[in-house]
């Protein structure tokens, strides 16, 4: 069946740096484009980066461009969101998903949450 999990959140000050991994399967996960979203205590989920199915195009929200990088390794059936010059307002538990997944499945993985505070 289909499976999304995250990991790599954590504590970390202003400033610091997370790199977050979702591991995906049940689905050909090469063939769709991943996108990583973030849902902060009492606001609604928001994107925050998409990269292509074949990783050569990538979109961010204004809020991380500049900070956050998005890669995946198709080998691994895995994303990654490279997290710099963390922000207070990036704190909030990280998803990965494709519309795919979300349209057909209604599913999300649990989630990891990343904490920036002194």
């Amino acid at each position: 069946q289909v499976q999304l999990v995250e990991s790599g959140g954590g504590l970390v000050q202003p400033g610091g740096s997370l790199r977050l991994s979702c591991a995906a399967s049940g689905f050909a996960f090469s063939s769709f484009p991943m996108s990583w979203y973030r849902q902060a205590p009492g606001k609604e989920r928001e994107l925050v980066a998409t990269i292509t199915s074949g990783g050569d195009s990538t979109n961010y929200a204004d809020s991380v461009k500049g900070r956050f990088t998005i890669s995946r390794d198709d080998a691994k059936n895995t994303v990654y969101l490279q997290m710099n010059s963390l922000k207070v307002d990036d704190t909030a538990v990280y998803y990965c998903n494709t519309a795919f997944i979300r349209l057909k499945y209604n599913y999300w993985g649990q989630g990891t949450q990343v904490t920036v505070s002194s």
